[in-house]
């Protein structure tokens, strides 16, 4: 039986999980793909903690290069995360003509250009499935399933901690602190949460959807950013009220020959479909002209998804071995890049409706001043919820909008919170109601 011989760097959780995949799902393997795929050797800086699988101790290493410089070694495995080092890895691996397997988000979404660039002169594979939503196939779904397609809009929920946190403020009504606290406690946040929270994970995994999608060479910065940091409770709550739910929505739609590209929290209807992905599972909705709707889902990481994502890579790139081809689909599924006629969206130019939340005096002529900023900048309000006053003198005012323009918003928001009726800056949520099954 022909053999694929691997080296992997970085023998973490998921590196882990990919090795508990080729060991456990072995012989499946084998009858896939007609080939044995041969774990040669493992590098890590720690080569003594138990990760929960056997290994044998011949094949660890803490020297990645190794690796790199064997010439029996076929594909090169990296999930050591981070930019430097592993672009220095993968760079070297390719150059002496290895294909390359990451789950790297961040790699690829800022520097994937190059990457790809590199893997074309050297004329071999790199593959990333696992660097977006685990182990859901929504790369491999752009690039092959749905590559027939113009694809309309993407909307997707892509970070399970900061999922799994509004889902424990919306169901059991904790505090962001408290439901934050509860997912670093079960392992589903890391001690330290920032890059799921503030939005940064997602948003490299959006780039990377958009570059596939869209044909469009995203970068990280253009992605419009926000994070669930800030979301309290009351506006939760308000949320509910109105029929809605908030998600961290990862948002991509072809509108007037631009892409939107943003990543913020949203208010999602409680009938539309991604409102049902609760805990910390991900969702990935696509529209495309002629398919329609369609939905991916499951679990977006941890150890045993992820790692079934990179094996699907390896075997991949073992079938191209056995009939001795490569580069058989480009990276971004584009041979010939559609990307000069497309432009992105400037984010003050995105229209869609909006929620606010004002804390105003509670005095007479309080809505009407506010609807006058608003009427006058262009927004309609759709509905109105008025609450009692508080203790510190102050209500909360809170409104739907029809739908309005962001430049416009921002305009409103910025003389609104000047006035002398309103106590504290104006809260935001983007409503999304364009899109639905």
């Amino acid at each position: 039986m022909p053999q694929v011989k691997v080296g992997l760097i970085g023998f973490g959780t998921v590196g882990a999980g990919m090795v508990e995949v080729l060991v456990h799902n072995r012989e499946l393997i084998e009858d896939r793909i007609g080939a044995a795929i041969v774990l040669k050797k493992i590098a890590d800086l720690d080569i003594h903690s138990d990760r929960g699988v056997k290994v044998d101790p011949a094949l660890l290493t803490t020297d990645a290069m190794e690796i790199i410089d064997d010439p029996e070694i076929d594909v090169v495995v990296e999930l050591i995360g981070g930019c430097d080092q592993a672009m220095e890895f993968i760079s070297m691996a390719m150059e002496r003509g290895k294909h390359v397997v990451t789950a790297n988000k961040a790699l690829i979404a800022q520097y994937g250009k190059q990457l790809f660039e590199t893997a074309e002169r050297c004329g071999v594979d790199i593959a990333f499935e696992a660097s977006v939503a685990g182990g859901i196939p929504i790369i491999r779904a752009l690039r092959e399933g749905l590559a027939a397609n113009q694809i309309e809009a993407v909307l997707a929920i892509l970070n399970g901690t900061s999922n799994y946190i509004l889902t424990r403020m919306t169901e059991e009504e904790l505090s962001f602190d408290e439901a934050l606290a509860l997912a670093q406690r079960l392992g589903y946040a890391e001690a330290d949460p920032s890059l799921d929270i503030d939005g940064s994970d997602a948003a490299h995994k959006l780039t990377i959807i958009i570059s596939l999608g869209f044909g469009y060479p995203c970068r990280y910065e253009d992605v419009y950013k926000e994070g669930v940091d800030k979301i309290s409770l009351e506006d939760i709550r308000f949320a509910g009220e109105f029929g809605y739910c908030v998600k961290l929505l990862a948002i991509a739609r072809k509108v007037d020959g631009q892409i939107e590209a943003r990543l913020h929290p949203a208010f999602v209807p409680l009938d539309h479909i991604l409102a049902n992905v609760n805990e910390a599972y991900n969702a990935v909705y696509i529209e495309g002209d002629f398919v329609g709707p369609t939905l991916f889902y499951g679990l977006g990481a941890g150890k045993r998804p992820t790692g079934s994502a990179v094996v699907s890579d390896i075997m991949d790139i073992a079938r191209n071995q056995i009939k001795g081809i490569s580069r058989r689909v480009s990276p971004l599924s584009f041979a010939r890049s559609p990307a000069t006629e497309l432009s992105l969206r400037p984010m003050d130019q995105v229209s869609t409706d909006y929620y606010f939340r004002f804390s105003a005096v509670d005095r007479p002529g309080v809505l009407s001043k506010i609807s006058g900023v608003l009427g006058a900048n262009n927004i309609s309000i759709a509905s109105v919820i008025q609450k009692s006053r508080e203790a510190h003198g102050s209500v909360p005012v809170v409104m739907l909008t029809h739908e309005a323009k962001e430049r416009d918003v921002r305009k409103s928001l910025e003389i609104i919170d000047q006035l002398d009726i309103v106590t504290e800056k104006t809260v935001l949520f983007r409503v999304e109601r364009k899109t639905g099954i």
